[in-house]
């Protein structure tokens, strides 16, 4: 029988100090008590994930659970950074929560197309902001069934 809920690990990919800030706020707030890392550009969220660089030592940095990923950030944007993580087999399961303050429609097709498994808009207020990440954390922690290994289902 599949695990229902289980602890997960958070990746906040943001390049904005101000909105991981209010992230981090918006988590304490909502009681979310999950591990979370940060890393402020697109190529830093791709080398925490593939563990490499200043996150090769495995104690810097571990495969979360779930991904908020902002659209905006330096040097690979978001979109960029989704693309290298649905097709890297040992990353391509992990949920991808596309958090932004765009509400182009360009960004959400994208997004989208690449595989996010969510698209959501930050919210100007910060008690909106709080209740998002509520749901966020009841889904994702509570609600959704995650498999129990990562192996590969095989080939017939």
């Amino acid at each position: 029988m599949p695990e229902t809920h289980k602890i997960i690990k958070i990746l906040l990919i943001e390049d904005n100090p101000d909105d991981v800030d209010i992230t981090k706020r918006a988590l304490r707030e909502a009681r979310i008590v999950n591990q979370l890392w940060v890393v402020c550009d697109g190529q830093a969220a791709i080398d925490f994930l593939q563990q490499k660089g200043e996150y090769q030592d495995s104690s810097k940095s571990s495969k979360p659970g779930l991904i908020l990923l902002d659209i905006n950030l330096p040097k690979l944007n978001g979109i960029e950074v989704l693309k290298v993580i649905k097709n890297d087999p040992e990353l391509k399961r992990i949920p991808v929560v596309m958090l932004t303050v765009s509400k182009r429609e360009e960004d959400i097709v994208k997004s989208y197309n690449h595989g996010c498994n969510s698209f959501i808009q930050k919210p100007v207020k910060f008690d909106n902001f709080v209740e998002i990440i509520k749901q966020i954390g009841l889904y994702w922690g509570l609600l959704n069934i995650f498999p129990t290994n990562g192996t590969e289902e095989k080939e017939k």
